[in-house]
């Protein structure tokens, strides 16, 4: 038993030392190792948090949406649609909703503008998103000009900004009352932007979307579900260069160990030989190289999950910025809030380290069972 775990001693002491000898070499192998790992879970993560993120945010959205459509294209809805609807049997309640898009000429940007029940704004008063008050310079108790359909000019006053906490959804946001909706949008009074309606039980959410369709042919169903898919459509139409990113890493650590697994250089394989000569058995030999091998992708590993961490939820994912940004003006300024499981970790784990460890082991394994004279003299 001494015996035993004198020779696992010895393996680890020489295993240590030869790590130590080819220092510079190991130094650069640790580098691009952490750089690959590092991209791979850079991406994982700002996929999945940002997915996470927005299924959060949509929980609490309306479970179905209906909108006219006229020749294709969204038009106001009569609010009369709303009495039909209530008589469907497991509506629970139907809303109808105002809002729209305004384009700023000053700044290039589009917002967004709602009419909301519960944001107690009077006439003449407005709350915007974060980005706005960036873009414009504006603040509690500024006032904003909008230009109305008919062309006269509205100044609406600042109340509130709204919390940066939900900036990812409300960064172009301005809550405003009905009366200024109207004046800016103009429409009649008997219509709305679009009806909101909740089911009673979920299981019968697409039995009501049927009936809707049936009772009104101008009207488009939109289910809470199918917002959730576009929202992940859109995301990975703007993580297409992450995905070019992630495919560039994947052929670096592809080339990386077939270059790992191709051989030893002359250096080892003579290390090896003496190791030979010097009893050591070839299970000994693969143990230390399988030893040498985690240490340098375990390293790499934890130090690329690391930065890769601090990188998507401390720095907002810098590298990324430009490519998720695009052509947004009002683009904004959040940090995405940790979502990180098993799962993502083994799958980065099987992706990296596996492949490196075993590509260590395969060329010792075939030096080792070669003749010790042999291999020393190459």
């Amino acid at each position: 038993m001494e015996s035993w775990i004198e020779r696992q001693r010895n393996i680890l002491d020489f295993t240590l030392s030869s790590l130590l000898r080819r220092k510079g070499k190991n130094a650069a192998l640790l580098s691009v190792y952490t750089l690959v790992v590092f991209m791979l879970a850079s991406v994982v993560f700002f996929v999945h948090s940002i997915k996470k993120e927005a299924s959060i945010i949509l929980h609490d959205a309306p479970e179905m949406v209906v909108q006219r459509m006229v020749a294709g294209r969204h038009d106001p809805i009569p609010i009369r649609y709303m009495e039909k609807i209530k008589e469907i049997r497991g509506v629970s309640s139907v809303r109808g909703r105002l809002w729209g898009y305004y384009y700023d000429s000053v700044v290039g940007a589009n917002y967004t503008l709602v009419v909301t029940e519960n944001s107690q704004l009077a006439a003449g008063k407005i709350a915007i998103g974060v980005g706005i008050s960036r873009t414009r310079l504006a603040f509690k108790g500024d006032t904003l000009e909008f230009r109305a359909y008919d062309g006269s000019i509205i100044h609406l006053e600042i109340n509130n900004i709204i919390s940066s906490a939900s900036e990812l959804v409300s960064s172009d946001l301005v809550l405003i009352s009905e009366e200024d909706f109207r004046r800016l949008f103009g429409g009649s009074r008997e219509h709305a932007t679009d009806i909101t309606l909740k089911v009673k039980n979920s299981k019968e959410i697409p039995t009501v979307a049927l009936k809707i369709a049936e009772l009104f042919p101008d009207a488009r169903v939109i289910l809470r579900d199918e917002i959730l898919r576009t929202y992940d459509a859109v995301f990975n139409w703007r993580g297409g260069m992450m995905i070019v990113i992630l495919a560039g890493a994947l052929l670096a650590f592809i080339i990386f160990a077939w270059d790992k697994a191709s051989g030893l250089s002359l250096e080892e394989r003579r290390e090896i030989g003496i190791l030979k000569a010097i009893g050591w058995e070839t299970s000994d030999v693969i143990l230390m190289k399988f030893w040498e091998g985690l240490a340098v992708s375990l390293s790499s590993f934890l130090s690329g999950i690391l930065l890769a961490y601090v990188h998507v939820f401390f720095t907002s994912s810098a590298l990324f910025e430009p490519a998720l940004k695009g052509w947004g003006v009002l683009y904004p300024d959040f940090k995405l809030v940790p979502f990180i499981d098993f799962s993502q970790i083994a799958t980065l784990f099987f992706l990296t380290v596996v492949p490196y460890t075993v590509a260590t082991i395969i060329p010792s394994w075939r030096a080792a069972t070669i003749d010790p004279d042999s291999v020393m003299r190459a």
